[in-house]
């Protein structure tokens, strides 16, 4: 860009004149209520820049970055004063070169908030992962202080940076945002569900909510569900909008979408007993009144912190404030209205579960937590609903484990029939297309009769462990009982489910061999009784495999049919043998 397009002072009012802000949604994953919106710059094509980095790189060399950023800031927030909807955030993206111009100063922006009458906590900075460890003790002074002054702070793009979980460390972020990048097709692309979900866990565990970017399909949706994302932004809930009328308190094709996809998790669910209802403080609580709730609580040694729509925000110990509460003076000084401590001094993050997610999921994040927690908190739709302690979690973990046992095949350990009717039902629920896959041995109960059940139990397990040495950690893979098995894949090609099959027919081929004596092996076949008791040559053992495709236009009550059909067929043929359900 040319110097003569340099924007000086006198010219700024220019700018503002020609840019305006987009607001995109970030909605709630479960229940599709608006939380927060982006403001994304428009019109800077109309200043003759091909993006938002070439408009903000001439700002910085020129040295007026932080002048600029200011008028765009009270532009965004005045703008967003106007969106009539309770208790949402302005995500705000944050330009890290701020820290290096020669006018930064801290405040500024509790001015503008206080003149608009908005609080501190409606604002959440984005700060993008590129470039900013490059001067660690700046980026850190900088956090600090916008998060002493009670503002959220977001890590943009994440991931998307070589210093991403240094920045996350360094940060104590509230929030961050995984990069379009990772989201797109994540359905499709099990790499990505993996890295997405270990992020996603991690977070959680640091107390961090993580919202997805940038999610278009209907299918990138439900594993971000899956996967226990907080909240969601992209097209597929709403495209940037400069009409702030255009934006909806929330957004129906979201819970739509998410009770379609609803499991049957009825043996997954928190009984209500469990959770235990502690009496919370609101954030604007002063620091005599947190004194006061422990007195009156005795028996607490921490307290929940909300906001005054009943999210949680984080939790105090006491033992942090121990020092103050116990000294001569501290009762007096928390009682004098000049001694203005704020609760936010004392606040914590911590470990929260939605109570959606269910007891498995709860009691994952909480083994990964590890004995630093004395249990887990629990909300509902992101509303705070009580604690589940180490002891009830105990109680939790036991009980689901008996039911597991009960539902599980006893020598392979797993799923057994009431899982499968389970998939099966939501695999018709589902927009998603399914495929599944039933494996029959061949010539199973001569082999068995032969060479006696204990044998027959070795092929089987054999079997067990193929199925899950060759398949990904979220295919479905069951045990219908004796020789029969069962695996369910979700967003897969057809041509990716029966390459692997294959493949699994032909590992369970080569290594059942071993199961036979060398004149067997020989012979290719065993000789004995069939279930007439004619002695006859059975080939050795093999398995055969029937591959049935479920999509939206799939009916359910055509299904026997096509099983029992495809099953018979397939004991014809050495390789995978395929159909789909119709309407």
């Amino acid at each position: 860009m040319s110097s003569s397009k340099l924007f000086t002072d006198e010219n700024l009012s220019l700018l503002l004149d020609k840019l305006d802000y987009a607001f995109q949604p970030i909605v709630n994953t479960y229940n599709g209520k608006t939380f927060a919106v982006e403001a994304l710059i428009r019109g800077y094509q109309n200043l003759g820049f091909q993006s938002i980095p070439d408009l903000f790189d001439n700002f910085f060399e020129k040295k007026i970055l932080y002048k600029v950023d200011l008028l765009l800031r009270r532009k965004a927030i005045e703008k967003f004063k106007y969106i009539k909807i309770e208790n949402i955030k302005l995500f705000y993206n944050l330009d890290n070169r701020l820290l290096f111009m020669p006018d930064f100063e801290k405040g500024n922006t509790t001015k503008i908030l206080q003149e608009l009458n908005l609080k501190q906590d409606s604002i959440c900075f984005e700060i993008t992962e590129n470039g900013t460890m490059q001067n660690k003790i700046m980026v850190n002074k900088i956090l600090n202080n916008y998060k002493s002054e009670g503002y959220n702070i977001a890590i943009d793009d994440f991931g998307t940076g070589i210093s991403g979980l240094e920045l996350l460390y360094l940060s104590e972020a509230h929030y961050i945002k995984l990069d379009r990048f990772f989201i797109r097709n994540i359905n499709k692309d099990s790499r990505k569900k993996l890295f997405c979900s270990s992020i996603v866990d991690m977070a959680h565990i640091m107390g961090i909510k993580v919202i997805a970017e940038g999610i278009e399909e209907i299918a990138e949706y439900y594993t971000c569900k899956d996967i226990n994302i907080d909240y969601i932004q992209g097209f597929l809930i709403s495209k940037p909008t400069i009409n702030i009328e255009h934006i909806k308190s929330s957004y129906d094709n979201i819970p739509n979408l998410f009770e379609n996809d609803r499991r049957n998790k009825s043996n997954n669910l928190i009984d209500k007993d469990y959770i235990e209802y502690i009496e919370p403080l609101n954030i604007n609580s002063s620091l005599h009144d947190l004194f006061l709730y422990f007195k009156e609580y005795p028996n607490n040694n921490f307290v929940p912190i909300i906001n005054e729509y009943k999210t949680l925000i984080g939790v105090i110990h006491e033992v942090d404030i121990k020092k103050i509460s116990y000294s001569q003076y501290g009762l007096a000084l928390a009682q004098n209205v000049s001694f203005k401590s704020k609760l936010s001094s004392y606040l914590k993050q911590t470990l929260s579960i939605e109570i959606s997610w269910g007891i498995d999921k709860t009691l994952e994040m909480f083994n990964l937590k590890g004995n630093q927690s004395k249990g887990i908190f629990v909300t509902k739709n992101g509303k705070y609903a009580g604690f589940i302690n180490v002891n009830n979690l105990l109680s939790l973990s036991y009980k689901r484990n008996l039911e597991i046992a009960q539902n599980q095949n006893p020598l392979t350990k797993l799923p057994g029939n009431n899982q499968i009717n389970n998939f099966l039902n939501e695999s018709f629920k589902n927009e998603q297309i399914t495929h599944i896959v039933y494996f029959d041995f061949n010539d199973f109960k001569p082999f068995n009769d032969y060479y006696g059940f204990r044998q027959g139990d070795r092929a089987i397990l054999i079997f067990s462990e193929l199925l899950q040495k060759h398949l990904e950690k979220d295919t479905f893979i069951a045990h219908i009982g004796g020789d029969d098995f069962f695996i369910g894949f979700k967003n897969k090609e057809f041509e990716f489910v029966y390459k692997l099959i294959a493949q699994i027919q032909e590992a369970f081929k080569n290594n059942v061999s071993s199961l036979y004596n060398e004149k067997e092996l020989q012979n290719g076949y065993i000789l004995t009784k069939d279930r007439f008791g004619v002695q006859r040559k059975f080939s050795l053992l093999s398995v055969s495999s029937a591959i049935i495709e479920i999509s939206n236009k799939s009916k359910q009550e055509n299904f026997d049919k096509i099983i029992g059909k495809i099953k018979k067929d397939s004991k014809e043929i050495p390789v995978p043998m395929g159909s789909c359900i119709l309407m």
